[in-house]
């Protein structure tokens, strides 16, 4: 039970330090900024353990808020706002 919870906390930790290190606005909620820190954590955790393990986790974080913003993001805001962004 005590893992269960260090891993939801040390992945928001990992999740709010990826929307911090991705440039730009990101819109999505507390519970998808968990999600993506528990799964970079655990993609992490499988690839190498110790605090390169934990630096490891926050660039994927980056990645998959960065993947986050492109694809589903991009879907939600009309297109018109889109082409106000690019200019």
């Amino acid at each position: 039970m005590l893992h269960i919870v260090g891993l939801i906390l040390i992945g928001l930790l990992v999740g709010v330090l990826g929307r911090l290190f991705h440039p730009g606005r990101d819109k999505m909620g507390l519970l998808m900024t968990l999600a993506i820190g528990v799964a970079s954590v655990l993609i992490a955790g499988m690839l190498i353990h110790g605090f390169l393990g934990f630096i490891i986790a926050i660039v994927i974080g980056v990645v998959l808020v960065a993947l986050w913003s492109r694809l589903v993001e991009a879907r939600r805001t009309p297109t018109w706002r889109q082409k106000l962004r690019m200019d």
